[in-house]
């Protein structure tokens, strides 16, 4: 393994290679595709946890327990694209790299064997990093450390390398009053309403020159659908209720500012597609360690796993009649240290394809008092015998969060289940 300097460069002696930042703060680590005059095509070349894949180039998520890390297929870059630009910064808002030190690891992407790692050296004030860039010379690929700071942010590295950004308007120049009688009151004028900037695809970070409300990234898509969070509340979390999310969207499961460590219920259902046909599937949870790895699976034919802490409420054989056809609970509280994450599926043990089923959700709920605490509908199916609705994910904080996922698999069994959410976390 090569220990790299700023500005070293290595050929990459693998053709798939994944380079994750591991840091003592969380970290949000993204990756742009380059053409050679050094700029995106489009944003769809701004790859991050909101927009997670483009040609070649992918998001990874640690889960918290893990680093994120930006995965490259060199085979699948497309040929007008030079260089891939792996970016970090710290997950809080305003919080600066001073007194963080990050260390960038580029792996096989295959073997997971360490290939290179990079430290920048004196970092202070800056709020983002090009960490490395993965790039094509003479058509071998190679890899080189930078560790170029920002002090605006995302935001500076994205305009810098062409990320579109809609400009407001310039606020109106405050206006002098017109004269007045001495007696006569004068009523100022109001307040200019703040200038506000953001980027064309709505869901990236906002452009220097202000201060951006302090909502996370990943969840300020949300829809309006109770409860939105409104401007500056941060991520969402359950302190006013309810949250429906859409596909890839995140929740904290956080009340009040700490952690939900109770019983919660993951309730999932369905209806078949074509009255009368009744459709049999088969919820699951498998559960993960810390380096991805398979702890358990619970599901029909094993209903507890992990010493009581995860428990199934048994199969439901036609999908047939309103609320949840199966439940599974789950004690946070009494999961295993090395149980950091929970992947929900459901699976046709029968063959019939998603496309035959309606109303396919899931929801959590506070086992204690039966209120539902976040859903997730899916509204898009394929013709595939599995999917994965939702996953838990523990942080380093010892928080959890729930994200809405909706990605079909080809499996009638969880046994089949196992890899791709592996890979999904």
């Amino acid at each position: 393994m090569t220990a790299m300097t700023p500005g070293s460069n290595i050929p990459l002696s693998a053709p798939r290679v994944a380079v994750d930042v591991a840091a003592p703060v969380r970290l949000d680590v993204s990756g742009l595709l380059l053409t050679a005059d050094g700029k995106v095509r489009s944003d769809a070349d701004f790859i991050f946890y909101n927009q997670p894949s483009g040609p070649g180039v992918t998001y990874r998520s640690g889960g918290g327990a893990a680093p994120d890390a930006i995965v490259v297929d060199t085979a699948a870059v497309p040929p007008g694209i030079e260089k891939i630009v792996v970016t970090a910064s710290p997950d809080a808002a305003g919080q600066t790299f001073q007194g963080v030190e990050p260390t960038a690891t580029v792996r096989d992407g295959d073997s997971g064997a360490a290939l290179a790692t990079f430290t920048p050296p004196r970092l202070g004030a800056e709020t983002a990093l090009v960490v490395m860039e993965i790039y094509r010379r003479n058509g071998v690929w190679k890899v080189r450390a930078v560790g170029q700071g920002y002090a605006n942010g995302l935001a500076g590295i994205a305009t810098d390398f062409g990320v579109s950004v809609d400009e407001e308007p310039a606020a109106p120049a405050p206006q002098a009053p017109a004269p007045q009688a001495p007696a006569a009151p004068v009523t100022p004028p109001p307040a200019p309403p703040a200038p506000t900037r953001a980027y064309a695809n709505s869901t990236a970070p906002t452009q220097p020159g202000f201060t951006p409300p302090a909502v996370d990234p990943r969840t300020a898509a949300a829809p309006p659908a109770p409860p939105a969070p409104p401007a500056g509340s941060g991520k969402i979390n359950l302190d006013k209720g309810r949250v429906n999310l859409q596909k890839n969207q995140t929740v904290s499961l956080v009340k009040g500012g700490r952690p939900l460590l109770s019983q919660v219920k993951m309730g999932l259902g369905w209806e078949p597609a074509y009255r009368g046909k009744d459709i049999d599937l088969d919820a699951s949870v498998i559960a993960y360690g810390p380096q991805r790895n398979h702890l358990d699976s619970c599901y029909f034919g094993k209903l507890t796993i992990l010493n009581g802490s995860v428990k199934h409420s048994g199969d439901n054989l036609t999908g047939e009649g309103a609320g949840d056809d199966e439940v599974i609970t789950v004690d946070l509280g009494r999961l295993p240290a090395d149980a950091t994450g929970l992947v929900f599926t459901v699976n046709s043990f029968s063959g019939q394809k998603f496309t035959e089923v309606a109303k396919a959700y899931c929801r959590l709920l506070d086992a204690a008092t039966g209120e539902e605490l976040v859903r997730f509908d899916l509204t898009t199916a394929e013709p595939q015998t599995g999917v994965m609705m939702a996953k838990l994910i523990r942080q380093y904080s010892g928080e959890w969060e729930m994200t809405a996922m909706g990605d079909f698999v080809k499996s009638r069994t969880v046994r089949g289940m196992v890899k791709p959410a592996a890979q999904a976390l």
